[in-house]
């Protein structure tokens, strides 16, 4: 996640990579991973916070930045911003991670999933993971100061809701709608780190990628429903229940209409048509073949919108060009 919704694993899942088999331990701490192969034991806990093993979370807080960066770019952009925004989503990806894990460590611990992160296991202590915290804000703050002062304005500006989305689980079944609200915020600074100034194309660019969120969280938080319930945990996939595959297409649906509609008011051409319509029909296929009682397709559904997010991006590139 940041929470226990999205922002949690890896690519694809296949056997062995994430995705369980029938009877294997639920939880999404994988022994024998790179963490534990590469790293000395005092920095696994810290790698794990930070979800450094399953980068998942990255790549979609990642792409609606790049996809922001690529609109206002008119042709190439600028691959120092592109790397800049990148390890601005490592950073804050992990630092979400770290301030969700403080939040709803005593959760975790009654969760199969979740209960062998690195707080309820007590690998590190709640001091430890604040201390980590502040280096990782540290550092976001750093990429962000590196930019103009509108795109500091708005990075700043969502800071209260980072802060207050591990809390809204507790209080709402639709916290996916503010995980919506802050993943796709790059879209809003990686057009103005370019153009300096909002304008309508990332602003729709925005909304649709907060309907592609509510999709695929809400995808993601059907692992944890049965555990969620009987600790009195929020999610959409609780409100939707039974329900969530009408739903599925309709945000999804949205959110294509919504990317075109930016496409369209920025002028990119047909190559953006084309990367369009196979990102729809892979959001399609997640919404109609989506196992909402099977963790593991949950999964594995949930990890495929990273080829949605490439998709896009080349869609935005090319776009500019024919």
């Amino acid at each position: 996640m940041i929470s226990r919704s999205a922002k949690n694993g890896g690519v694809a899942a296949q056997p062995g990579e994430g995705e369980p088999a029938a009877g294997a331990d639920p939880s999404d701490i994988h022994r024998g991973d790179w963490v534990e192969r590469n790293l000395a034991p005092r920095w696994r806990p810290y790698a794990r916070l930070a979800r450094l093993d399953r980068p998942i979370g990255t790549w979609l807080l990642l792409f609606p930045g790049w996809w922001g960066i690529a609109l206002a770019s008119q042709r190439w952009p600028d691959p120092l911003l592109l790397v800049l925004f990148a390890i601005g989503a490592v950073t804050m990806r992990g630092a979400g991670c770290t301030l969700n894990d403080i939040a709803d460590r005593d959760y975790d611990g009654q969760v199969a999933r979740t209960r062998l992160r690195p707080l309820p296991s007590g690998a590190v202590s709640v001091r430890q993971a604040m201390i980590f915290l502040l280096l990782q804000l540290t550092i976001g703050a750093a990429v962000l100061f590196s930019l103009n002062r509108t795109t500091i304005l708005l990075g700043a500006a969502v800071l209260a809701l980072i802060g207050t989305y591990p809390f809204m689980k507790r209080i709402t079944y639709w916290p996916q709608v503010f995980l919506g609200l802050n993943f796709n915020w790059g879209a809003l600074i990686g057009w103005t780190a370019v153009a300096g100034a909002l304008a309508w194309p990332p602003l729709l660019l925005y909304l649709g990628g907060l309907l592609w969120t509510l999709g695929y969280d809400t995808i993601y938080a059907h692992q944890d429903k049965e555990d969620d319930i009987r600790i009195g945990v929020k999610s959409s996939a609780i409100a939707l229940g039974a329900h969530t595959r009408p739903w599925l297409f309709a945000f999804y649906g949205a959110a294509v209409l919504l990317w075109g509609a930016a496409g369209h008011v920025a002028g990119l051409g047909a190559i953006f048509w084309a990367c369009l319509t196979a990102a729809a029909a892979q959001l399609a296929w997640q919404a109609a073949r989506v196992a909402t009682e099977n963790p593991a397709d949950c999964l594995h559904k949930f990890r495929s919108n990273r080829a949605v997010g490439w998709m896009m991006l080349a869609g935005i590139i090319a776009g500019h060009f024919a």
